[in-house]
């Protein structure tokens, strides 16, 4: 596991650069996320209890334009569109435009 967070987390740092590259400013909002907390969203219906931020294999991103925050991840396709490009899976394919992971075990 450790070798595929390692390559995780050298595809976010690539992620970040790209964003710059095309005028986005991105701020973390949330990468890992405990057990309880994942189970906790998993009832509120706002996650899943396997979520990849428990293995560290996601991160969710407040990506800026402009000064504006970009709510909608259709406001940012392109870089959606570059991730996927190298490999991850970008959660504007699943209504959460701000999620940026590695697949594991099928879960996205």
């Amino acid at each position: 596991m450790v070798e595929k967070q390692a390559k995780f987390t050298l595809m976010i740092a690539k992620l970040i650069e790209k964003a710059n590259e095309m005028g986005y400013k991105m701020t973390f909002a949330e990468a890992y996320r405990p057990p309880e907390l994942a189970e906790l969203y998993a009832k509120q219906g706002r996650g899943i209890r396997n979520s990849l931020h428990r293995e560290r294999l996601a991160v969710d991103f407040n990506v800026f334009k402009n000064g504006k925050y970009l709510m909608k991840g259709a406001d940012f396709e392109d870089l959606g569109k570059w991730w996927e490009s190298q490999g991850g899976t970008w959660g504007g394919r699943f209504n959460d435009g701000n999620h940026f992971s590695l697949e594991h075990n099928g879960v996205k």
